[in-house]
């Protein structure tokens, strides 16, 4: 069961894919692509092509934390590999057919052994710390659909952007902290450094994670050692940033984003971040333009299950920790200056709030106790994915300046008129329809062996 739900969300976060050219995805794609092409990591030949950039001595520069770009390093050195193209061999333009092609390649490859592959993996996860908390195959289930097919997290692991990344290595972190023990601990260490070098701010609710792993292991035998396992575990999880930060700037004390152009913003605060906004945050949950309640319905459902999961005396510890780094994700979304995300569908910088949430799922679901009850919920999820279905077969990065992003952006400007992206009419010549009837070629028979195997308690 655990490889069907595996391959059912891998294959459905591959398949889809997103703008090349959209500057988040390019920018880290540029410094991939300058990394493996020319050892270095400025990015000069193509900053006339991405908004975000960074300039250090009249040099440009990669601006985010550079894990996504790190981690799109082998998707770039696979498909020179094979391809035997650089992007010398083109002109750098952004429509330029051949480096368009260029650039999609590479962007697929690294959103498919990346985030795809990461949501995947803590999908699977996530079913298992459910079926911990309710004891239900069921309610297992429920929440690794809604977390993965549910929610703007299946749109974000089509891209390259952290937000995917993220709330799967807050998933990991949490999972290996209740396995607990020195291998839980170091892998739970590994996952939230990684998270850092992801998104500098992931941090802040990853030390909600670290904390609760830490009071958890208190009563473990040689609890004093497992815990130096998780600290340094976490220190080897940043090795990577320190190396780039060298790398690129010859100092582990200099960030791209210290270098930011064109977004005075980042100048206040820390990195943008100020104080929490409350009509901000009013905005990031509920507003037509980008809240979160509009993309994903199903998590209004884990509310109430987050209630559960704090009421329950065995449950406790996990619902605070899941509420926790809820809370100060949305909080730290609130206190953004660049709050809305820019070109956006639903508040991305919430995202990696949603799969501890998601567990708020497995204690709703294990509550309801009539079979209509549940049918309404599934209704629900399935309101949720159809609406994660038509986002990431469109348009994840909707325009900023739409009012009501989904409605109009998503739904009427690039769903209905068919401007999809599919593997299928992106790569083998099919129109995008076949392309998206394909994934259901596929998918809808996973989702009914899935649902068989709870019936026939497989799980």
């Amino acid at each position: 069961m655990r490889a069907a739900l595996f391959l059912l969300v891998w294959f459905s976060c591959a398949w889809f894919g997103s703008w090349e050219f959209n500057p988040n995805n390019a920018t880290r794609l540029f410094a991939a692509v300058a990394m493996v092409e020319d050892g270095s990591a400025r990015i000069d030949a193509f900053a006339p092509m991405t908004i975000d950039k960074a300039v250090f001595e009249r040099h440009a520069y990669l601006d985010k934390a550079p894990g996504m770009t790190l981690m799109a390093l082998p998707a770039v050195w696979i498909a020179d590999r094979v391809t035997g193209e650089r992007a010398a061999d083109h002109t750098l333009a952004v429509y330029d057919p051949g480096f368009e092609r260029y650039m999609r390649l590479r962007t697929r490859i690294a959103a498919a052994t990346g985030p795809a592959l990461l949501t995947a993996i803590a999908a699977v996860l996530l079913f298992d710390m459910a079926l911990m908390v309710s004891g239900s195959a069921a309610a297992a289930l429920f929440t690794s659909l809604g977390y993965a097919l549910g929610t703007p997290v299946w749109g974000w692991s089509t891209t390259i952007f952290g937000h995917a990344v993220v709330a799967a290595l807050f998933v990991i972190a949490a999972w290996s902290g209740m396995r607990g023990g020195a291998r839980g601990l170091a892998v739970t260490g590994l996952a939230l450094g990684w998270a850092v070098v992801v998104e500098y701010q992931a941090v802040l609710a990853g030390s909600v994670i670290a904390l609760w792993a830490i009071w958890r292991a208190r009563g473990e035998p040689r609890a004093g050692r497992n815990v130096g396992v998780l600290i340094g575990a976490g220190m080897i999880g940043l090795l990577p940033l320190l190396a780039y930060n060298l790398f690129a700037f010859g100092t582990v004390f200099r960030v791209g984003y210290s270098g930011v152009v064109g977004f005075e913003g980042m100048q206040q605060g820390l990195f943008g971040l100020t104080m929490p906004r409350m009509d901000v945050l009013k905005a990031i949950l509920f507003s037509v333009r980008r809240g979160l309640i509009w993309v994903a319905p199903i998590l209004a459902l884990a509310v109430p299950g987050l209630c559960l999961l704090v009421e329950g005396r065995r449950t406790r510890d996990i619902g605070i920790m899941a509420a926790g780094v809820v809370v100060i994700a949305l909080l730290v979304n609130a206190a953004y200056v660049y709050w809305d995300g820019g070109n956006s569908t639903g508040p991305r910088h919430a995202m990696p709030l949603a799969g501890l949430a998601a567990l708020g799922l497995a204690q709703f679901w294990a509550a309801l106790r009539s079979t209509w009850a549940r049918m309404m919920a599934c209704a629900v999820l399935a309101l949720s994915i159809a609406i994660n279905l038509v986002i990431a077969s469109a348009e994840i990065m909707a325009y900023a300046a739409v009012p009501n992003a989904l409605r109009d952006a998503v739904w009427r400007e690039r769903f209905v008129t068919g401007q999809l992206r599919t593997i299928p009419n992106e790569w083998w010549g099919w129109s995008p329809w076949e392309g998206l009837a394909l994934w259901a070629v596929v998918a809808v028979p996973l989702v009914a062996a899935l649902g068989w195997s709870v019936r026939r308690g497989r799980a």
